[in-house]
């Protein structure tokens, strides 16, 4: 079987299938081996479960998690890679390659067609996703797949901090209150920008997902995600300012009825949990009614 978990082995499948890295795509392929045992280690996957990987490249990760599974759908949008993850893969029964935009499919969908499923099972992923679109296929994965179980990432070092940001922190910001509403991250492990070829410009983190089966409660997700979004484009602004542009009523009303939540009118929106948005956009939202 081809090892593309070695620089040796990765350069000579780029030379025979004569493909070059396009860096707009983020292909920084991972050629440690500690490091892939130790993702593969890390996630807790399960045998009996549906795996997907977002990403494979040239098949260094899919090889360690070809073993771990019930079954595994390897997505990647480029086409100049199928052949030489053909090869990597060696033929493995358990093993799909779909060949799409992830961003553009139905997931779930997929994944069922992929082994004739009669429905989506549950399932989870495990991949080195690319870079420039991490943010898009986080949402995805926890807006539109109810069955996923776990979801184990690398991603840029920042992207990774956002998420894991606490409040009243620099870093904490839309990324972090939306990620942590859907699931709670947790950060497994750093990986050095030396262990990819060719070599990044920043070092990455691996963060797994788990997504909260109910969510934070909330009457009225809409308006939560409005005040969230409203207040970080408006992030240096006063809460009482920012709720002015959310909610219908002046601003004296509102800071009066912030005061009754035990909810200071002068914070930050970086200050904010997102229980405390939650808290603000039930309890203002029947008082005022929404701003269309």
């Amino acid at each position: 079987m081809i090892k593309p978990d070695s620089i040796s082995g990765l350069r000579s499948l780029l030379k025979e299938y004569n493909i070059k890295p396009v860096k707009a795509l983020g292909q920084n392929f991972l050629t440690d081996r500690n490091v892939l045992r130790n993702i593969v280690e890390k996630a807790a996957l399960s045998d009996q479960e549906y795996l997907v990987e977002i990403g494979p490249g040239l098949g260094a990760l899919t090889q360690q998690l070809t073993s771990r599974c019930k079954g595994l759908l390897a997505i990647d949008a480029d086409a100049r890679l199928e052949e030489p993850l053909k090869a990597v893969i060696g033929g493995q029964p358990g093993v799909r390659l779909l060949i799409k935009d992830v961003l553009s499919v139905d997931l779930e969908a997929e994944l069922a067609a992929a082994f004739s499923l009669p429905d989506p099972p549950s399932f989870s992923v495990c991949a080195n996703i690319p870079y420039h679109i991490t943010s898009p296929i986080i949402f995805k994965l926890l807006e539109q797949c109810p069955h996923l179980r776990t979801a184990t990432l690398m991603m840029q070092k920042e992207v990774g901090e956002r998420i894991l940001a606490q409040p009243g922190t620099k870093a904490y910001g839309l990324l972090t209150v939306m990620t942590r509403w859907y699931a709670e991250a947790v950060l497994l492990m750093k990986v050095s920008k030396n262990c990819f070829t060719p070599k990044p410009e920043v070092d990455s983190v691996v963060l797994q997902f788990r997504p909260r089966p109910g969510k934070y409660p909330c009457q009225n997700e809409d308006l939560f995600k409005h005040l969230v979004r409203t207040s970080f484009q408006l992030r240096r602004k006063t809460l009482s300012n920012i709720c002015v542009k959310v909610f219908a009523g002046n601003k004296n009303d509102l800071e009066t009825r912030l005061i009754n939540l035990g909810v200071d009118p002068q914070r930050r929106p970086e200050t904010l949990t997102v229980s405390e948005f939650i808290l603000i956009a039930d309890h203002l939202a029947p008082y005022s009614g929404e701003r269309e």
